[in-house]
């Protein structure tokens, strides 16, 4: 196994993981967003208001883009382990 191969290997896992990451961290910044704009408005500062919409919002973005999470891990692992060969020499 070359330099090369490792480094491709390894960047195309972070970027498999930032992409796997990104919907849920939107969602949930999204949620916080709205939290903070309604506790400005109303003035109501409950440690709770602001995490219970951000929790929801993660299961929703987990539910929702969960199959396309799960089809995209396994065929970056499927693609792994097809060229495992071609890695090893």
């Amino acid at each position: 196994m070359t330099e090369e191969v490792i480094a491709g290997i390894g960047q195309r896992a972070i970027f498999v993981t930032l992409e796997l990451a990104a919907p849920v961290l939107v969602f949930a910044l999204l949620a916080g967003l709205v939290v903070s704009v309604f506790q400005a408005v109303t003035q109501i500062q409950e440690m709770t208001l602001a995490l219970v919409p951000k929790i929801l919002a993660v299961i929703l973005a987990l539910v929702v883009f969960g199959p396309w999470m799960m089809r995209t891990l396994v065929e970056f692992a499927r693609e792994l382990f097809m060229n495992l060969p071609n890695y090893v020499l």
